[in-house]
């Protein structure tokens, strides 16, 4: 397995456990994708590039040299020279004119895996990675761009990012940057995505995709709740345990595209990158220009093997948190609880019922800064509210430490309120144009962290509050989307930049407080989940997965987010009932059975809860602290599902050795005359026993699996039932 060069063929082959993806050159080249899929035995050909067939490369036919570039299965396609396919790289040159050819010049192949300047990205040592650099080169513009390809073979992954480097004397402008390109032939391919909105994030969408392009994508400044940095295609008869599936995701949080565009000829193109729109930037000459990651897998085995793919990968080479497989408190928040109506007083009251429950650390949320008591003020104002927080917020954090809970505390540091002393003596730094009055959302507008000086003083507000105390966890939140994209700080003809270089601000934040505070607790929030994506991992374990907590809901949403991300990044609540959003009344029981494929936590009012709810309570946290270890550590599987019209919803966890498995049944919607269904498990040991916890029945993992295990009837909307089962 690794990466091999076969000089005599001019291939490229890079292996995982399961998967082989190559490379070719053209006698030109060009560099062109051969093939991607089951893992090869052989070391492959380069016939898939078609330079045998008509119009024949360039060397041979230059008389039909466009029409060539638009047929030949580009691995870093680029505009203006004769494909008119979605490019990967657009520049404008000092005369104005767009147009690049990159060919091949060098590469090189290393173990292990270098980082992405002020990025986030995957990170592996030498035995758990290796990377092919590909140089290519304009040589008119004297541009160079390395094509980088990372293997992770355990968890047959394969990362892609592109490095743009202007080694001449002219001042170029990249107006358009992807990470990854795939080129192959159509397979009657389904496109997968994940399009939702507030409160509704991340839903499946499957469609067979139609000539043209197809596309997700934000140009809101964050993932968002509306599209998500996800693509797959997958061959129609493609279930959860069987099918051809490719996808990628985007190591990225600010604005995205991700597309498939089917070609005259029956080839797709599979691309995704920073969005075009609002992005031209600067590439001055000796300057760099870093994309983003984008992570490619492929799946013979279903859209299950695609999932588990990714929350190995996750785990183990983007969460970086010291809270990845480590013991995580049940929190209780008071968002739900009082909303801005609250002091320390409130605040103990919930910490003291909290924690003769077992509930193990108190949030406290928004309003506890400047003068808030709604959300129409003090963005910006970061000093504690000591109309609120009587006696400081360290006495505060003490009588809670001595009541046996953990502290943690809600910013929004990326926001700023009209109303506030900061607009009030630096209106400048809230991103506007100039000579506009900018939109406002929720009552606020957004900092421009494109200036450094921005940075330091967001960064420097929410750091002074953690060393004033001992804060134990930190809740990141982003309540509105980016629009009035201009900075009074950029030249005019840097406009453009604005807003991946306020990304660039956001995580260099991020990187200092995980450095400075390396035993935080970091949970980001986007208004619910906008910003619930694979850069955000690298900085926190956990990111808050929609502001609706309603039990049925979280199970679609929930169903989609666990599609891509392990379990335990989900952050995931129970809340009251009525449900705050929905208005849904649910068992106090299905909701906890729920929020346990998530991070577990409480959001409502527990002194007003009625009595048999919050008995409930010590034995759910017991609960989420005996399968705590699997739910982060086991192998996720999709028994069934209600989004896709089921009257019931159902997964399991498997350890991975195989020693027990947890599976979640939720009866959503009775049906009369209904008898008893059956689940098939998955990620068993066949041959050997597996005893049902608190019961005497025992079943061999082949029944289980094979034959199903039966789940009795029941009358009743929203009923759920928890099945332990563990090897003899």
């Amino acid at each position: 397995m690794g990466i091999r060069y076969i000089e005599e063929k001019k291939i490229f082959k890079m292996d995982t456990e399961r998967t082989t993806y190559l490379i070719g050159l053209s006698p030109e080249g060009y560099v062109g994708h051969i093939y991607y899929g089951k893992r090869l035995m052989g070391s492959g050909s380069n016939y898939l590039l078609r330079m045998q067939e008509p119009p024949y490369t360039p060397s041979v036919n230059m008389r039909e040299k466009a029409p060539f570039l638009d047929t030949f299965p580009t691995e870093y396609p680029t505009g203006g020279i004769g494909d008119y396919r979605e490019s990967c790289l657009d520049v404008r040159c000092e005369s104005g004119s767009i147009g690049s050819e990159l060919l091949f010049r060098s590469f090189r192949i290393f173990k292990g895996k270098e980082k992405l300047e002020g990025l986030p990205a995957s990170f592996g040592g030498e035995d758990d990675v290796e990377t092919l650099e590909i140089v290519c080169e304009d040589s008119i513009l004297q541009l160079r761009v390395i094509l980088s390809y990372s293997v992770f073979a355990d968890c047959d992954m394969i990362t892609r990012s592109a490095r743009i480097e202007n080694a001449g004397s002219q001042h170029l402008k990249l107006e358009k940057v992807y990470s990854a390109c795939l080129d192959m032939d159509n397979k009657d391919f389904d496109m997968l995505t994940l399009p939702g909105s507030w409160a509704r994030e991340r839903c499946i969408q499957r469609g067979r995709i139609r000539c043209g392009k197809q596309m997700v994508s934000s140009i809101r400044g964050e993932s968002s709740h509306q599209e998500h940095p996800f693509i797959a295609l997958a061959t129609p008869e493609t279930t959860q345990e069987a099918g051809e599936v490719y996808a990628m995701n985007f190591v990225y949080s600010g604005n995205f595209i991700a597309q498939a565009e089917l070609s005259q000829f029956g080839s797709v193109r599979m691309l995704m990158g920073i969005h075009s729109d609002y992005f031209c930037w600067n590439l001055g000459p000796g300057e760099v220009f870093w994309a983003p990651e984008a992570v490619l897998t492929y799946s013979a085995d279903g859209l299950g093997r695609m999932t588990r793919n990714f929350h190995d990968f996750y785990r183990e080479h983007i969460i970086r948190s010291p809270y990845k497989y480590g013991k995580r408190p049940v929190l209780i928040n008071n968002w739900e609880a009082t909303y801005f109506d609250f002091n320390s007083e409130k605040l103990l009251e919930i910490a003291k019922e909290a924690g003769k429950a077992g509930i193990e650390m108190l949030v406290m949320d928004d309003g506890w800064f400047g003068k808030r008591n709604c959300d129409d003020n003090s963005l910006g104002d970061w000093t504690v509210n000591e109309e609120k927080i009587t006696s400081g917020l360290p006495d505060l954090v003490k009588k809670v430490n001595e009541l046996g809970l953990k502290f943690g505390i809600w910013f929004e540091p990326e926001m700023i309120s009209p109303d506030s002393d900061l607009y009030r003596a630096h209106p400048d730094w809230a991103i506007q144009i100039k000579g506009r009055r900018p939109s406002q959302i929720r009552a606020q507008y957004v900092l421009d962290l494109s200036r450094p000086e921005v940075v330091d003083y967001a960064y420097r507000c929410v750091a002074d509050i953690l060393r004033s105390a001992p804060i134990a966890y930190v809740k990141w939140d982003m309540n509105r989307q980016l629009c009035d994209i201009g900075s009074g700080c950029l030249k005019e003809d840097a406009q453009g930049e604005l807003m991946h270089r306020y990304m660039l601000g956001v995580y260099e934040m991020q990187e200092r407080l995980v450095n400075e505070f390396p035993d935080l607790l970091l949970e980001n929030c986007s208004g619910g989940g906008a910003r619930f994506d694979p850069g955000m991992l690298y900085y926190s374990p956990q990111i808050w997965c929609s502001d609706d907590v309603d039990a049925v809901e979280r199970l679609r949403i929930q169903e989609g987010t666990a599609l891509v991300y392990p379990l335990a990044s989900m952050g995931a609540h129970i809340g009251d009932c009525p449900n705050h959003v929905v208005g849904r009344n649910t068992p106090f029981a299905t909701r906890g059975n729920v929020a346990l494929a998530g991070t577990f936590g409480y959001e409502l009012d527990i002194t007003k809860i009625a009595r048999e709810e919050r008995e409930q309570i010590p034995g759910q946290v017991e609960m989420y602290h005996k399968y705590r270890e699997l739910i982060q550590r086991g192998d996720y599987y999709r028994l069934a599902s209600w989004s896709m019209e089921k009257p019931y919803d159902c997964w399991e966890v498997a350890a991975k050795d195989k020693s027990h498995a947890l599976v979640t049944f939720v009866q959503v919607l009775a049906q009369p005359n209904m008898h008893s269904r059956v689940i098939y498990l998955r990620g068993l040991e066949e041959e050997a026993e597996y005893r049902l916890e608190g019961t005497e029945e025992v079943y061999s993992g082949e029944e289980l699996m094979k034959c199903g295990y039966l789940v009795p009837s029941c009358k009743g909307d929203f009923i759920s039932f928890l099945y332990h089962f563990v090897r003899n």
